[in-house]
């Protein structure tokens, strides 16, 4: 759908939503920002900034709503919702991080989280599983469980169903449409970090730079779209890095092939930049930023205007 000013603002305005459930339909649990026509082939993705949560989920929860949203990417949708009008679609997950995480395999799983055996091709040895931030998490980023008993086996299809299987289609074919447009895409993958890094981070109790930049240590990325971004960020003032500590998730190792003509960026802004991290609110910084990431995704149209770089 085109970006119209009243979405725009409900958008906005949906801070604290809790809904009853999710049902097997798209539109329920995604987003979509479309311009009427889109002009550059780059597509832009916020899979972590949801923030409607399910009723029955907070309530088979030990935590309280507040404490749920340590893990949410708060607001970023909004801070990107100007690559719209740069003729590039917007997809926003509705569903919480902490409920489904699609920024990891289908089946990464804890088996201590549910009661009952996991399907034989669950992952259950991977980095972030052991860390309690699988596909169905665990933990929020404070490292506080979530859930006060163990799941029934039922919960990982229904959550696969609803919103995991939804995100990823709606981003295949937002890029497949890209690729078949221009020949080539991109895909932006845009999150927030906690000012100070968590006690699971290596990182932990230590101050982060602005904005950290992920393509997998090059091999997702074409070097001149890293760059253009690194550099539009910095003409900004904001202090840069890439890979550390975060290289780029599932989504930019999975979507970024550049041999294919396929390339994915991770962007990680520290969330101290637009908004109060304790109270999940804007920061009196929110609209500055937000047109400073305006600036950035022009830069990045412009490198984009004449083809692959």
């Amino acid at each position: 759908m085109t970006a119209s000013p009243d979405l725009i603002n409900r958008m906005n305005q949906a801070m604290d939503s809790i809904t009853p459930s999710f049902a097997a339909d798209d539109d329920t649990v995604l987003t979509v920002l479309r311009p009427e026509q889109q002009t550059a082939p780059v597509v832009f993705s916020s899979p972590h900034s949801g923030r409607d949560y399910p009723a029955a989920f907070v309530a088979a929860s030990r935590l309280d709503p507040r404490s749920l949203r340590r893990s949410e990417d708060s607001f970023v949708e909004q801070l990107y919702q100007g690559a719209v009008a740069h003729g590039m679609p917007l997809l926003a997950a509705r569903f919480p991080r902490a409920y489904c995480d699609v920024n990891r395999e289908p089946r990464e799983l804890d088996p201590t989280m549910f009661a009952g055996p996991l399907p034989e091709d669950a992952n259950t040895h991977s980095p972030r599983v052991l860390a309690g931030l699988g596909t169905i998490p665990k933990v929020v980023a404070s490292g506080a469980e979530i859930y006060a008993n163990k799941l029934p086996l039922a919960e990982i299809e229904s959550r696969l169903a609803t919103c995991y299987r939804p995100y990823h289609r709606c981003l295949d074919r937002l890029l497949a449409e890209t690729k078949a447009r221009f020949g080539w895409s991109l895909l932006v993958d845009c999150h927030s970090m906690p000012s100070i890094g968590g006690p699971m981070d290596r990182d932990s109790g230590l101050s982060r730079v602005d904005v950290v930049l992920g393509d997998c240590y090059g091999d997702s990325c074409a070097a001149d779209i890293t760059t253009t971004v690194e550099a539009s960020f910095r003409a900004r003032g904001y202090r840069v890095v890439r890979n550390v500590p975060y290289a780029g998730g599932y989504l930019t190792r999975s979507y970024g092939k550049p041999r294919r003509g396929s390339h994915a960026l991770q962007i990680e802004l520290n969330r101290s930049l637009y908004m109060i991290e304790a109270e999940h609110r804007h920061g009196p910084d929110f609209d500055r930023v937000r047109a400073d990431l305006d600036r950035v995704v022009a830069d990045l149209a412009a490198l984009v205007a004449e083809g692959l770089p």
